[in-house]
Parts: C-alpha cells; structure tokens; sequence
C-alpha cells in the first residue's frame, strides 16, 4: 500500500492545500492529513475544530482508489509516519524559501526513518503565495480571503472574529 503522510498545522486550511491533496490523490493508496498539535503557537483554531473543518472539505474527496483520512499528532513526523505505516510524506513547495526549509526537513525525516520517502508537489501558481500564517493576518486586518480559503474556513473564520469583538 502506498500510504501518505501530509502534516502541517492546516490553521487554517487553504486552498492551496486542497490543491496539493487534490494533485496527490492519483499517486497513494491513502493520504493521511495529519494536523500538528503546535503547544507552542498561537492558532486560531484548535486541533479538534482544524480536524473537524478538513474531515468535512477534505474526506468527500476520497476516491475508490485513495482513501483519504485525518488525524492529529505532536513530535517528530517522521516518527508518526512510521507509526502510521505511510512510506512518504508529502509536502509542498510554493517559494524557493519553502524549497530550502522543506529540503533540511526532508533530509533530517530521511536520516531519522530512511524507508520515508518525501514528496514534494509545487503550488498551482494561483496558491503560491498562499499560507494559513498570511490568511490569518489578512483576515484579522479585514481583508477578504474568499477564493484562497474553502468557504466552510472562511464562515468558521468569521464566526471567531466575531466571538473576539
């Protein structure tokens, strides 16, 4: 079974990630999106609500031949990936800076558990600029984030600014 692990914090879920999930699904047997339980930053969502929100955008989208779960897990990836039997992490890239940072993780996840392969896929064009940490302060700051969120995130992300004022 060619079982994959995709981690991030997913704080909140973007359209760049459906967009990798989505690109994805015709090379593993399962993907396993795996939210980080981060104690040292500051979410706007928790691990449960971050969960809850992609199982609802992301488990529609299994296919008979990928089966797509979600799960959430704290330490190192790489360890997870092994205990969850996956043989590659997924990653993607959307700037040469990601390329640099994700390269050292991926040889440090290579040197940990060398039987881990990680894959990385480039951001559609129209998400490369995208991250959950922009989103966030785009957001805060009032600007419009619809189209580079899903539209459930979107509605979640309105409903906590609203419980802040």
């Amino acid at each position: 079974m060619r079982r994959a692990l995709f981690p991030g914090s997913f704080d909140p879920l973007t359209n760049g990630h459906i967009d990798i999930i989505k690109r994805s699904l015709p090379l593993f047997d399962e993907i396993i999106i795996a939210v980080l339980r981060n104690p040292d930053k500051d979410p706007m969502f928790t691990v449960e609500e971050r969960r809850d929100m992609i199982q609802e955008i992301v488990l529609p989208m299994s296919t008979e031949n990928c089966l797509l779960t979600v799960d959430f897990f704290s330490g190192l990836t790489a360890v997870f990936a092994r205990n969850k039997g996956a043989t590659a992490i997924l990653r993607g890239i959307r700037t040469v800076s990601d390329y640099e940072y994700e390269l050292r993780m991926a040889l440090m996840n290579r040197h940990l558990e060398p039987d881990i392969e990680t894959v990385f896929l480039m951001a559609d064009e129209e998400y490369s600029y995208v991250s959950s940490t922009l989103m966030k302060q785009v957001f805060k700051l009032g600007g419009d984030v619809d189209g580079l969120v899903p539209a459930v995130v979107a509605e979640k992300m309105r409903e906590k600014l609203g419980e802040g004022e």
